[in-house]
């Protein structure tokens, strides 16, 4: 029960020692515990702004990777746009040309095939008129071997030539 109620020389020397440490604390340790103190203060305020900072430096590059991919997938739209037309346009040139070139070779088919027909035509009629003439002169051999057939056959000619 004596820690309860302390007496009159315990309370002094604690409270002698408790002055002692408070003046030793007060000139040594007080003033680096403070400093101390204040720097760590001001280096968790300089820490919130530089988070603060960076929040902010986050939002604007998240906002301006926003305008990034956007102005990407507009250009990629585009691109692919672009290629699209491209591509139907070298389709349609590739037909308009295979249909000239096709129509081009009908034509000249169509043309060899006329020419062709007009040397088969031609040489037809000269063979026909060479088996003409080949029967016309068996004909006028056997009718001609006779002298008085001859003269009749000129005689009638002479006839039926008509002079201008």
């Amino acid at each position: 029960m004596g820690l309860l109620t302390p007496d009159f020389g315990l309370f002094f020397w604690t409270l002698i020692a408790f002055l002692l440490v408070l003046f030793v604390l007060g000139k040594f340790a007080w003033k680096p515990i403070l400093n101390s103190l204040s720097e760590r203060e001001d280096s968790i305020t300089k820490s919130l702004a530089t988070a603060e900072q960076a929040r902010k430096e986050m939002a604007s590059l998240k906002s301006e990777n926003e305008t990034l991919l956007q102005k990407a997938r507009e250009e990629r739209s585009l691109m692919l746009k672009e290629a699209k037309d491209n591509a139907e346009k070298l389709i349609s040139d590739a037909t308009a040309k295979a249909k000239s070139e096709y129509e081009r070779i009908v034509a000249d088919a169509q043309a060899a095939i006329s020419q062709q027909k007009q040397a088969a035509l031609t040489d037809v009629k000269n063979q026909v008129g060479n088996l003409v003439i080949e029967v016309a002169e068996k004909v006028l051999r056997k009718q001609l071997s006779n002298k008085g057939e001859q003269e009749a056959l000129i005689k009638d000619l002479v006839d039926n030539v008509k002079l201008n």
